[in-house]
């Protein structure tokens, strides 16, 4: 970290307090208080983190009022449109984009690990068949420790290093060897002459009975879902990675309790909850109705997929993603399938709203992803498990990243007590 050339004053009960002030390439200037417990023995107070730099990061920049994404510098959009997953993988896990030669031999690592280790198709037959994919996948992924010993020493750069390559190549089978289980077909092992994307696709789809070919439409879109969802900065599942990590916990552990963050509703659900929306909305006539409901401020409906946490004027992944549910939509029609024909009336009718535009409510990148999963066929309890094949990426480059800074210190956050002080125990027939 470069050397503080501003400082503040904190006044306290009369007693001044100088504290730092760290300028960063891009984004706010942010105030240290490592110290101020110590000098003046006092917290600061702010739940949920949101004014709180956690760490210092060389991966991912957001802007939320400009709209912009950047990896290691470069925008989403380029990256998206002309770039794809395991480039950005690379860019994300070493600094630069790849030169021909490190990206083809970076494929072939991830490849040529893709398959799991035979004994652990018995961990998803341990599962009930009605299991959620996501917790088959937070108790596979946390049991890899127990299979690949040689990548759970932390301290070994090469470790660390096969550790990543795993865990990216993995993914996929995992994923989809937790949707086939749980519609009861017969688990599909990887193509080693297959791209990522078209490799996860044909494990999801394809039956041993068939040739399943599959479309470059959809690989591209997929590739594309994988690459919009990489990385995010210091949100909730990468913080929960960090945090685990501070602990020294084995890279499979920490990737797990990222997996099961992201399970939350108000993290990686968004895209299902799109869906669920649209289910709700059911036809196209009702659409009027449900856009009324969204603009009554005392109406609790709101339009899932429009708008941003992060991104107060509009999602700068959502234009890519949006030529690919375009792409597939037109491979895929929408003619029999009801809910695809409200997403798109749903859709017009939200720009074409003067209240939506003024509001910024712009669909976001979880709309059109919901809307590619659906025509493709996925039912809504993948959607979050192909979320974190996607994040895997970005788990890792940050996890890697927080290891490697000689300051670690095992997480510890404080807080504002407010319960009882001290009491003496009562026996309980005194009570």
């Amino acid at each position: 970290m470069a050397e503080s050339t501003k400082s503040a004053k904190l006044t306290i009960d009369g007693k001044e307090y100088d504290l730092p002030i760290y300028s960063p390439t891009a984004g706010p200037d942010v105030l240290d208080i490592r110290k101020l417990y110590a000098q003046a023995g006092v917290f600061t107070y702010d739940p949920g983190f949101t004014s709180t730099a956690s760490c210092d990061s060389t991966i991912t920049f957001i802007d939320g009022g400009a709209g912009e994404l950047l990896h290691r510098g470069y925008p989403i959009d380029q990256l998206a449109g002309k770039s794809h997953y395991l480039e950005v993988c690379y860019l994300l896990l070493y600094g630069e984009l790849p030169s021909p030669a490190q990206l083809e031999d970076f494929e072939s690592r991830v490849t040529n690990h893709t398959m799991l280790h035979e004994q652990m198709m018995n961990f998803f037959r341990g599962f009930r068949r009605d299991a959620h994919p996501m917790a088959v996948m937070v108790g596979v992924v946390g049991a890899m420790s127990a299979f690949y010993h040689d990548s759970t020493d932390i301290t070994d750069p090469w470790q660390r290093e096969v550790a990543s390559i795993r865990l990216i190549a993995k993914m996929p089978t995992i994923a989809a060897n937790a949707y086939k289980y749980t519609i009861g077909q017969p688990f599909i092992y990887p193509r080693n002459d297959l791209d990522y994307a078209s490799n996860f696709l044909r494990m999801c789809f394809a039956v041993p009975a068939e040739d399943y070919q599959v479309n470059p439409i959809l690989s591209r879109a997929m590739d594309r879902i994988f690459t919009l969802h990489a990385d995010h900065e210091q949100n909730a599942s990468t913080s929960t990675v960090r945090l685990a990590s501070s602990s020294g916990a084995n890279p499979f552990a920490c990737i797990a309790a990222g997996i099961a963050c992201l399970w939350g509703p108000a993290h990686g659900g968004a895209n299902q909850a799109c869906l669920e929306m649209l289910n709700e909305i059911g036809t196209v006539d009702r659409i009027p109705e449900f856009i009324a409901r969204a603009k009554d401020k005392d109406d609790p409906f709101r339009l899932m997929g429009f708008g941003h946490r992060v991104y107060k004027n509009f999602d700068p992944r959502a234009k890519v993603m949006k030529e690919s549910a375009d792409e597939v939509l037109e491979l895929l029609g929408v003619d029999n399938n009801p809910i695809l024909q409200v997403a798109k009336e749903l859709e017009a009718a939200a720009l074409a709203d003067p209240y939506f535009a003024d509001k910024k409510l712009f669909p976001n990148v979880d709309f059109y992803s919901g809307i590619i999963l659906e025509a493709m066929g996925f039912p809504t309890s993948m959607f979050t498990p192909i979320f974190a094949v996607a994040r895997t990426v970005g788990w890792i480059s940050q996890w890697k990243e927080q290891i490697s800074d000689p300051q670690l210190k095992i997480g510890r956050p404080r807080q504002l007590y407010l319960g009882e002080t001290a009491r003496d125990y009562s026996d309980i027939e005194n009570r």
